[in-house]
């Protein structure tokens, strides 16, 4: 089973990956070329006033002691909502859903959805520095005992970054307590940020880097990934959408959580409307 999950898995990233290739050169030729610069820019800003829905495929292998596996779809919408002319509301939705083998033990498996993580950003309009503050949700969704906490959390979530045309660097991040939940669980104490620099080019294309940190209070553990990425824009029919693919590089992280290496895939449907 594993070796035919770990096959499916290859050749999905592999196919996801020539794909996200082909549109890449395809954009070169596109003759809307700023336009799509300027909707990867958007993209590459987590405020920005526009409606998108990515969907991250994450693999991983070699996890803990007997070396496990797991892939891990994120479904990721981003609603904004206009307070006013000089204020946004920008929610963000993530909710994962995992498929994973001997990861808790050996010769186990656990498939379903993991808990949720609800975001909201107020972002008032600037210029130069943009920047975003708002709560930050954990709501206990999971389906399996060991793919979820049985906590309901919340904290404080931050963004600071700089965009130019074709340039954007920053960084977001959240810090979530639990607050409520199964009592006999662990409580949970984790601050997660995310590091980025990306240029866009006329065609939509991408290049990029980018490292996550994750620091779990409770169990004393630090993960941290780094991973550069190429992305693209392209139109499928009338549906604008967003391709990027990268490693997921393990730097540092205690060996029963860092996984030896992983891919990424992202599909987002966007909305520019």
């Amino acid at each position: 089973m594993k070796s035919l999950l770990s096959n499916i898995s290859n050749k999905y990233l592999y196919v996801t990956f020539c794909f996200l290739l082909s549109y890449a050169v395809a954009a070169q030729e596109e003759k809307s070329g700023s336009s799509a610069q300027e909707l990867a820019d958007k993209l590459a800003n987590p405020v920005a006033s526009l409606i998108s829905v990515p969907l991250q495929n994450n693999l991983t292998y070699g996890i803990g002691a007997y070396n496990g596996s797991k892939y891990q779809i994120n479904i990721q919408p981003v609603i904004p909502f206009k307070l006013s002319d000089n204020l946004n509301l920008i929610t963000r939705y993530i909710l994962p859903v995992v498929d994973q083998q001997d990861v808790t033990g050996e010769n186990t498996h656990e498939f379903g959805l993991s808990d949720a993580t609800v975001t909201a950003f107020f972002a008032p309009k600037t210029k130069g520095i943009i920047l975003g503050v708002g709560p930050a949700f954990l709501v206990p969704t999971a389906t399996e005992k060991f793919l979820g906490t049985e906590k309901f959390g919340v904290g404080p979530s931050v963004l600071v970054m700089h965009q130019g045309k074709g340039l954007s660097i920053g960084f977001i991040a959240n810090q979530i307590w639990s607050v409520a939940g199964n009592e006999d669980r662990a409580d949970f104490n984790q601050f997660y940020t995310q590091i980025f620099l990306t240029h866009s080019y006329k065609s939509g294309a991408s290049l990029g880097i980018s490292s996550e940190i994750t620091q779990n209070w409770e169990g004393n553990t630090t993960l941290i990934t780094i991973s550069p990425n190429v992305g693209a824009i392209t139109k499928l029919g009338g549906q604008t959408m967003q391709f990027a693919v990268m490693p997921l590089i393990p730097i540092i992280g205690h060996s029963d959580i860092r996984p030896d290496w992983g891919l990424r895939a992202v599909v987002a449907f966007v909305f520019p409307g």
